[in-house]
């Protein structure tokens, strides 16, 4: 490019030359003129040409993909360990003669008496209360149809006695609806029997008496080596 620059520069220089010789009175032929001013011309148009700006180079651009419109997966949550489910409570096998319903009977009572933090002689006599007054079996009373509305395992006819503990809705120990509630009629047996004086130090049937004013209060006694077997077996 240099050279070529060169060139063109120089025969710039003779043309301009050239034609300024020509007032100085040197005369040229028709031809020589020509070519002088073909000359002239071209270095001109070479001199334009130069200095034009080059042509930009336009680039291709590197084509892009087109953003996906598919959302980006969302990143799973850390899942909580999901609180483990209470272990059902042990059904206990029946001891001391008993069946599957007086069983049952006989645990939940010790199981409310644990809730209410009483101490383990209060359990052996809400229980050989219980089986002393219904056999450990959930009554429902004859004279109190009301009564019969609710989940029971058997009808008495004593007054209006209902429940594990025949304990009397007309005497204040609750409705009826409660009392057919063995969970209930045990907290109201024991709550009455915490309320005794020494009731620790009684014998059981003296205790139980105390609660229940049965009209055969010595026979609690007679349930007290079962009822100690089956509250051992719930608390093993």
């Amino acid at each position: 490019m240099a050279a070529a620059t060169g060139a063109v520069c120089c025969l710039g220089l003779v043309g301009v030359t050239l034609i300024a010789a020509d007032p100085a009175g040197e005369s040229f032929t028709p031809d020589q003129r020509a070519e002088i001013a073909q000359r002239a011309e071209a270095d001109v148009a070479s001199r334009g040409q130069a200095r034009q700006p080059a042509t930009a180079v336009t680039e291709t651009p590197t084509p892009q993909s087109a953003p996906s419109t598919t959302p980006a997966p969302k990143p799973k949550a850390t899942s909580k360990s999901e609180p483990k489910p209470k272990p059902k409570p042990k059904r206990i096998v029946p001891v001391a003669g008993l069946d599957r319903a007086q069983m049952d009977n006989a645990t939940m009572i010790v199981r409310t008496g644990q809730e209410m933090g009483v101490p383990r002689r209060a359990l052996v006599i809400a229980v050989a209360t219980a089986m002393q007054e219904s056999n450990l079996y959930n009554y429902a009373s004859g004279v109190l149809p009301e009564s019969q509305n609710y989940p029971h395992q058997a009808v008495g006819w004593d007054h209006d006695s209902v429940g594990l503990f025949q304990q009397r809705p007309s005497t204040g120990w609750g409705s009826v609806r409660d009392l057919m509630k063995p969970e209930f009629a045990t907290r109201q047996f024991l709550t009455a029997l915490l309320e005794i004086p020494g009731w620790q130090d009684l014998p059981l049937t003296v205790a139980a008496q105390a609660v229940q004013v049965s009209a055969f209060g010595w026979l609690y006694a007679q349930h007290e080596w079962r009822a100690t077997e089956v509250v051992d077996a719930v608390l093993a």
